[in-house]
This record gives structure tokens, C-alpha cells and sequence, in this order.
């Protein structure tokens, strides 16, 4: 065989690319739980359902992912044939601030959308971060309110629960970027630019710690690679302030604001940002938010650039392990914030706005690292082909059970009987229907209860008990069929 694709002996190595993962029923019936769980949270807060298509133009998308520095880096981009660039969406917040724009007119305001869908990044994967994968989000457009955000956070808890969490196995943390542009301004730092790099070292912070980020704050980090990242080229007393900043979380949200009242110093936007999370931490504490599910902490910067002000940022809790059963921190499993700028790209007015985004597959990935089992995928009630001339009565009898509403499907195979009902137990199936040459005569139907199979051979150790015993098997009239797999069907 040859590694050459023009030759008509290639063949290629079947694999999936990096990053994009293969998710079978049991995966899929697990993110679809999540999805269904958290929409109901949203709808229950009365945010509505909005779905965009998954390219937008390139320049609509914009560069705000943390290493934009790099042309077209981060996303997966194409040419149109009118020669316009598009590129698949990295989140799903850029292509609502486009829909917004493009409909303002026509919309109730405040807007209040939420979305679920695939986006897709073009970095390196790793450890439950995959470059195809999907979001769950919800976004309230016109409200500068910071009732807005705090409302955003409660709902976003609740989110996190409905989707299979404890209220103690995860933690809400927020910031205001407003305090650290104080912080920045007091010290002299004026640049957008070098503002962005603080911003990126401070995001830093859980993965290099105060050291690692202390580099890149000043002069720069080389890494155990031996690759090099410039920095924010801070000077060591306003890297230290910066520092001393990002360490100023711990206690209740009131004692977090007054440390760091005291450490930013006064300057408009630091108290602007200060006033603003003290009317979140009074909406949240109206919403009944406990001081342990919502925390401020002011290491917490998120790395996209269009946030404006309050961030947030959600942590997972949750032991979880390894593929060698050592235990991981999992990390951040959702985050958001407000982005008051981002729609006036288009419309060159101001649009406040604020909303929250999880990834469904990265928590699916999470409860799977924390030993929670993938939902099994119910298989349907496989009827049993025993030969060609019954295939009729196979198929009438499929057609029963799924105008019942029952899964149900014909065994299509070449294999005997023993191979099919293996299949049906690897399906996972509640049931097999036979209907053999004794059945159809007597006008009858075997029925084999497979759950409860299942359930009585976890304690036998007897083979032949178990083969005589016959667990689970009753034979009905033909009439019958549909009442009596509807009774195993209900009880899974």
C-alpha cells in the first residue's frame, strides 16, 4: 500500500482530526439532557430562543480571542466566491451583537436571547478543550443596569445545578475590568495595547501563579520550551500594585470591596467599577445567591477584549481525575460579563449589554472527569428475525410497537438467534420480541424483559440456572404485545 492519495491503492488512515471528537448516543443523549435542562432555567427567567447561522462575515466577527495578535489566527476562515471572507463563529456572542445591529429597530429592548450551538476555535486542544464544540449562552441587550449582570449570575447557578451540578461543586467568581483600568490609569499605564497584555498576563494567573505572571507583567516569560512571551513591560512597582490587586479576594463580597477600595486608590473608574459591584452583591443577595456560589474576585479578567466591565467567570468544584485516575483541576467551565462596546462596532452608538456562556460539551467532559456516568442510551425493542418467510409478521409487529410510540426495529443481520439477542443487550435494549414458527401457530409472542435480565445476572454466578430459569421471559397473546412492552418500556 502506498502513503501516495493519487494512487488508486491509497488508503487512509482512518482517524479523527485533533480536536474534534467522535460522540456516540450515550455522550450525545448526555449533552442533550444538559441543553434541555439549562434552555428551561433561560425560558424560566423569560429569555427567549434565537439561532444564527454558524459562519458570519470575518470582519463582523472581529478579532477578540486572546491571541487576535496573530492574523486570522484562532478561527477557521474561508474566501466567499464574491471574494468576502467568512469564518465560522468562535463564540456565540459575536453574531448576536450582528443580529442585534442588524434588527435593532425591530426588537423589544431590553433584548433577552439565549442560544445553543456548535462554534468552533482553531487553537490547541487539550484536556476537555476541544476546537469543535458546543455553547450554551444567554445575553440581555439594552440594560446598563448591573442588576442586569447580577441577574445574568443567579441565573446562570441555577443553570449549572439544572444541568447536574450541587450548589457546592461550583463557584461564580467576579470582577469589574473598570478597577484594574483605575488601577492602570493611577500608574501611569495610558496604551490600549499595553493594557490588553496586562489583561492577558492576569488571566494567567491559576496556570503560571504570581511568579510566572510577574515575569509578564515586566519584561517578559520564557517557558520550560524555551519559547519566549514578550510582556506588559510594567514597571516593578506598578507590577507589584497589579499584583497586590489580583490578591485581594477572600472573605464576603463586602469585605472583598473594601480591600479593594483601599488598593486601587482613587480615579473615576476604578470607583465607577467599585459602585458597580456593590449594586451587584445587593441584587444578588435579593436573589437569595449565597456568599459561596457567588464570590468577587479580582483575578478574574476572562480573556476575550470586548468585555467593558463586570466579568465573571464560573469554576468547577468537582473532584475530577485524569485518564490515568490522577487527579486534575478542571478549571473554568463558563464565564461572561458585559460588553457594552461590541454592538456599536456596527451601529457606532453605545449598546450596553451582558450575558454568560458554558460550554456543554466541556462540562460534559467535566462530569465525566468527575466519575459521573454518561447517560446509557435507551436502545429500542429489537423483534427477532428468525428466517425470510416471517419477515411480514416482523415487520407488522415493528409497525405496532412504533405507532405505540414504542423505539422498535426489526433485526436486519445475517446471525442466529443467540448473535441477535446479544445485539439487542449491546443496544441496550428494554426488550426482544420472538415471534417463531410456535408463536405465530399459537398466536402468541414471546417477550424477553432485558432490564430485568440484566438486573438478575449481576447476582447469579450459575450459568445453567440462569439459561433454565429463563429471567424475564413472558409469551402473550399477540393482542397483548404492545401492553405488555409498554410495562418493561415504562419501568427503565
Amino acid at each position: 500500500m502506498t502513503d501516495d492519495p493519487k494512487t488508486p491503492d491509497f488508503r487512509p488512515e482512518a482517524r479523527a482530526p485533533k480536536g474534534f471528537a467522535d460522540r456516540r448516543a450515550g455522550d450525545l443523549a448526555g449533552q442533550r439532557a444538559i441543553i434541555e435542562a439549562v434552555s428551561a432555567v433561560y425560558e424560566r427567567y423569560g429569555f427567549q430562543a434565537l439561532d444564527t447561522g454558524a459562519f458570519e462575515y470575518a470582519d463582523a466577527l472581529g478579532k477578540f480571542l486572546p491571541d487576535a495578535e496573530r492574523p486570522n489566527a484562532g478561527v477557521f476562515a474561508l474566501q466567499d466566491d464574491d471574494d468576502q471572507w467568512m469564518a465560522l463563529r468562535y463564540d456565540l456572542t459575536a453574531p448576536l451583537a450582528r443580529f442585534a445591529a442588524e434588527n435593532w429597530q425591530a426588537l423589544p429592548k431590553p433584548f433577552r436571547r439565549y442560544a445553543v450551538g456548535t462554534v468552533w476555535r482553531n487553537e490547541k486542544p487539550g484536556p476537555g478543550r476541544f476546537r469543535e464544540f458546543v455553547q450554551c449562552d444567554a445575553d440581555t441587550v439594552g440594560s446598563d443596569r448591573p442588576e442586569a449582570d447580577a441577574e445574568i449570575i443567579a441565573m446562570a447557578l441555577e443553570g449549572l445545578q439544572a444541568a447536574g451540578l450541587d450548589r457546592s461543586q461550583a463557584v461564580i467568581r467576579i470582577n469589574n475590568r473598570k478597577l484594574l483600568n483605575g488601577l492602570l490609569t493611577g500608574a501611569g499605564v495610558t496604551g490600549e495595547a499595553q493594557r490588553l497584555a496586562v489583561l492577558r498576563a492576569v488571566d494567567k494567573l491559576d496556570r503560571l501563579g504570581p511568579d510566572g505572571v510577574r515575569y509578564l507583567l515586566g519584561e517578559g516569560r520564557k517557558d520550560e520550551s524555551g519559547a519566549f512571551t514578550p510582556g506588559a513591560k510594567l514597571n516593578a512597582k506598578a507590577a507589584e500594585q497589579v499584583l497586590a490587586f489580583t490578591a485581594g479576594g477572600g472573605g464576603s463580597r463586602g469585605e472583598t470591596l473594601d480591600r479593594l477600595a483601599s488598593v486601587i486608590g482613587a480615579s473615576p473608574e476604578g470607583d465607577e467599577g467599585l459602585k458597580e459591584l456593590s449594586l451587584i452583591a445587593a441584587a444578588l443577595n435579593s436573589l437569595g445567591v449565597g456568599e459561596d456560589e457567588a464570590t468577587f474576585e479580582p483575578s478574574i479578567v476572562r480573556g476575550l477584549e470586548y468585555y467593558t466591565g463586570a466579568v465573571f467567570e464560573a469554576e468547577l468544584l468537582l473532584e475530577t481525575l485524569d485518564e490515568a485516575g490522577k487527579p486534575m483541576r478542571f478549571g473554568s467551565i463558563g464565564g461572561g460579563g458585559r460588553y457594552d462596546d461590541l454592538i456599536a462596532r456596527f451601529t457606532g452608538e453605545r449598546t450596553p449589554a451582558t450575558g454568560f456562556s458554558f460550554g456543554v460539551s466541556r462540562l460534559a467532559a467535566a462530569l465525566a472527569a468527575a466519575g459521573r456516568p454518561s447517560l446509557a442510551s435507551r436502545g429500542p425493542v429489537v423483534i427477532i428475525a428468525f428466517d425470510q418467510a416471517g419477515m411480514g409478521e416482523y415487520f407488522a409487529a415493528c409497525a405496532q410497537l412504533r405507532a405505540a410510540g414504542i423505539a422498535a426495529e426489526v433485526y436486519l443481520g445475517s446471525s442466529g438467534m443467540k448473535a441477535q439477542m446479544k445485539y439487542a443487550d449491546r443496544r441496550n435494549s428494554p426488550a426482544a420480541v420472538i415471534l417463531g414458527g410456535d408463536e405465530l401457530a399459537a398466536g402468541t409472542v414471546t417477550i424477553k424483559d432485558l432490564d430485568l435480565g440484566r438486573k438478575l445476572a449481576e447476582g447469579l454466578t450459575d450459568h445453567g440456572a440462569w439459561a433454565q430459569g429463563r429471567p424475564g421471559q413472558q409469551t402473550v397473546a399477540r393482542a397483548d404485545l404492545v401492553g405488555a412492552v409498554r410495562a418493561i418500556v415504562d419501568q427503565a
